[in-house]
């Protein structure tokens, strides 16, 4: 039985529409022009902050999130922003026994924004908070160590399996990958990936049944 299951942040359990939306309407372009480009720079294997730099060369994407801030349009998180599963989950998988861990390449204030929405979670840690970030072997090792369970017990669950699931594997943690968001789908029926994650899943429910095994 597993003990621990630790998840991803967007497109696990954030959905990243209105994120990208706010990144299209700071930049002055269609909705529709940024997220085409976020799943093409996605598809040909580059990180999706290449996409801004394609709509804005040379931008300092650090000294856009301050100008943001400060004018009001900085990192922004509530209920809505949630997949209708994540609660109902969540708390099952806590109700059930299992240790349940937030932890994803997001920034500490992202972090705050997490916990402040007081997800049913043991846990909630984000890259910039842990100084390392996905898909490095530091990053899993730090979720080990907050795991409190062996690697074999511990399930990671993503949408990105560059991110996710083959570091995860590589970890020795189990993995489940969520057919959830551009990545997720884009991948989900790839021979590697498959291969590698030892479950395949829709929705996060699917955790509950998953654990008891």
């Amino acid at each position: 039985m597993l003990e621990t299951i630790v998840l991803d942040v967007g497109e696990t359990l954030t959905r990243d529409d209105r994120y990208w939306g706010a990144w299209a309407d700071w930049l002055g372009i269609p909705r529709h022009t940024l997220s085409a480009l976020v799943g093409a720079v996605v598809a040909q294997g580059h990180d999706n902050a290449e996409a801004l730099r394609l709509v804005r060369p040379g931008i300092d994407i650090g000294a856009e999130y301050r100008r943001r801030a400060e004018a009001g349009q900085g990192e922004h998180l509530e209920e809505a922003d949630l997949y209708d599963d994540v609660r109902p989950a969540l708390t099952a998988l806590r109700e059930a026994g299992v240790r349940v861990i937030v932890a994803g390449n997001q920034t500490a204030l992202a972090g705050d924004l997490l916990r402040a929405l007081n997800l049913p979670a043991d846990l909630i840690a984000t890259s910039e908070e842990w100084g390392t970030a996905k898909p490095r072997p530091a990053f899993f090792e730090q979720v080990l160590k907050v795991s409190q369970a062996p690697a074999d017990r511990t399930l990671y669950v993503g949408d990105h399996p560059a991110n996710d699931i083959f570091p995860a594997r590589a970890a020795g943690l189990r993995t489940a990958h969520l057919r959830r968001g551009p990545w997720g789908h884009l991948w989900a029926d790839a021979p590697e990936v498959v291969e590698a994650a030892d479950w395949r899943i829709d929705s996060l429910a699917q955790l509950v049944d998953i654990a008891r095994q």
